[in-house]
């Protein structure tokens, strides 16, 4: 009998259950993965919360990486024995063993490990389709990452880096300053001491950014604005700090007849030929060493609520996987 983390009902990380569960041969269309490493994600305690409702009684996780053991009829896009990771649902990862529709793996090439796979799949394919897809940095790009210490900040300053981009970063910290400097920065701004907007103008010569890439939202939106250079692009990609109120669009206009964007992993991913491309893309980077996943903490799949409380308490850094 395998094992998962059930959640029956809504609440703190006491509701995590581990329990036994069955697994059936896979359906059609399906593959069954042995879990190596499950991935730990804040979207995984909005879950937990009901923040973000699932139907319950459910499992939750939304990435990992692992083996195929089985294959149900009509599947192509894997082999029994193929090594592969997965992220952005559906949700259930918290699993030894679970089955998933097939076209939503990806196989790892041999350089990738498991742990590293688990950990970067979901911020690494949003930081892929934000870079390579929404707007496509070019050499000589400037470009403004709010959070730029966070999960998907410290990825996607790297490839900017790698990209021939000049990164201009925001964080909360002296000490997160220091980690987004270490990942591909070139200049790093304490939005909580400093007028963001005033110096992302000053190191660009007054000209502007080509893009911001947002996860923080409310707090940042209209300084975020006054950031761009004249057709320029802000990409609103998550709302750590509340939603954006409505504006007037009129207002990108008189700003630069300025880009907005709300996009998601899963438009982005939707049709398996770009999820691979995307994919593809993610390997290669972290791949050449341009771009290293950091894990920094590891726990039993088993302990599931004892990794939510630290993650909730801001004890972790880099990435924190879970494992069978």
């Amino acid at each position: 009998m395998s094992h998962a983390i059930r959640i029956h009902r809504t609440g703190g990380p006491e509701v995590l259950s581990w329990e036994e569960v069955d697994v059936p041969p896979p359906a059609a269309g399906e593959a069954t993965v042995r879990h190596a490493a499950v991935g730990l994600n804040f979207i995984d305690t909005y879950h937990r919360t009901g923040l973000y409702p699932l139907p319950l009684p459910s499992g939750i996780g939304l990435e990992g990486a692992g083996v195929v053991d089985a294959v149900g009829d009509g599947v192509t896009e894997v082999t029994v024995g193929d090594r592969v990771a997965y992220a952005g649902g559906p949700v259930g990862a918290y699993a030894e063993v679970r089955n998933l529709p097939a076209h939503r793996l990806l196989r790892l090439p041999e350089g990738i490990g498991f742990n590293t796979a688990a950990a970067m799949m979901l911020q690494g394919l949003t930081a892929a389709y934000l870079l390579r897809r929404t707007y496509r940095v070019q050499a000589g790009d400037a470009v403004l990452i709010h959070a730029a210490a966070g999960g998907v900040g410290l990825i996607a300053c790297q490839w900017a880096k790698a990209l021939g981009a000049t990164v201009i970063g925001t964080v909360g910290s002296a000490a997160k300053g220091d980690l987004a400097k270490a990942h591909g920065c070139d200049y790093v701004i304490n939005y909580s001491t400093e007028n963001f907007t005033q110096r992302v103008r000053e190191i660009t010569g007054g000209e502007g950014v080509a893009v911001v890439y947002d996860g923080v939202g409310k707090d940042v939106f209209m300084g975020s604005l006054d950031s761009l250079r004249t057709l320029g692009m802000l990409v609103t990609y998550g709302n750590a700090s509340g939603p954006v109120p409505p504006f007037d669009p009129l207002l990108l206009a008189q700003k630069g007849s300025l880009f907005v964007t709300r996009p998601t992993l899963a438009h982005y991913t939707a049709k398996r030929t770009d999820l691979e491309a995307l994919g593809s893309e993610l390997f290669e980077i972290v791949g050449s060493g341009k771009v290293r996943i950091e894990v920094n903490q590891s726990y039993p799949l088993a302990a599931a609520a004892q990794a939510h409380r630290d993650l909730e308490a801001r004890k972790t850094t880099g990435s924190t996987i879970l494992l069978p």
